[in-house]
């Protein structure tokens, strides 16, 4: 705000809008808006609330139209001297002179926090960056430890498959062999069930021609051996 600015700021440190239609003016050179002004000012003692200065005069406190009329601007002054009247008009340039200093002084204590506030969030964020950035190193570090943990299950898994699909090809070999031999096993016991009986049956004839083979040599035996008995006992007399 400059000397030019045609608005006034409240002072009262909660609201600062800007005033129009009525104002509070206060002998210490502030000015608060009429809602505030009415709420502060109708309590007594009346106490400024911008400098928490007494207001105790009959003209420290004064509710003044910011905006007058042509009439009253015109008869206001009047009738009074020239010195009167610059003096009037040089304490109303102070006052203003002072609302425009304590606005800059104002502006710049909210810059000063607002950079203050800006440089530790700036810390904040920093840190908070550098905190990211070693999380992020770090995940990025158990990511590659991960990735090579995953390698090393691939290759585990697939010497496995290969192993397996070994295995797979020697268990068909066996079992195809298996199965050959159970088959060759299976032929050749029912070839000796059918070749059994026959060879039993050949031994029974043998053996039935070779009794009927024996029987007439018995029986020549059977009938010459008594001949040979009365020889020897006919010799026997003779003696």
């Amino acid at each position: 705000m400059s000397l030019c600015d045609d608005t006034l700021l409240c002072n009262f440190p909660k609201c600062r809008i800007k005033l129009n239609g009525f104002a509070w003016v206060t002998a210490c050179s502030h000015v608060f808006c009429d809602q505030h002004g009415s709420g502060e000012f109708t309590r007594s003692p009346a106490i400024c609330p911008a400098c928490s200065s007494a207001l105790s005069g009959k003209l420290d406190i004064v509710r003044t139209e910011l905006s007058p009329s042509e009439d009253y601007k015109a008869m206001v002054l009047a009738g009074l001297r020239p010195d009167i009247v610059l003096d009037i008009s040089s304490r109303a340039l102070a006052f203003w002179s002072y609302q425009v200093h304590q606005e800059h002084m104002y502006q710049e204590y909210s810059l000063s926090q607002a950079e203050g506030q800006l440089k530790q969030m700036e810390k904040v964020l920093t840190q908070q960056n550098q905190s990211r950035e070693l999380e992020l190193t770090a995940m990025r570090g158990e990511i590659s430890s991960l990735k090579k943990v995953m390698e090393d299950y691939k290759r585990k898994y697939s010497e496995m498959s290969e192993r397996l699909m070994e295995r797979n090809r020697q268990y068909q070999k066996l079992q195809g062999l298996y199965d050959s031999l159970r088959l060759r096993n299976m032929v050749v016991g029912v070839g000796e069930r059918d070749t059994l009986p026959q060879a039993g049956h050949h031994n029974v004839n043998a053996g039935m021609n070779s009794d009927l083979c024996l029987c007439p040599v018995s029986i020549v035996l059977n009938q010459s051996y008594p001949t040979v008995i009365n020889e020897n006992r006919k010799e026997a007399q003779r003696e």
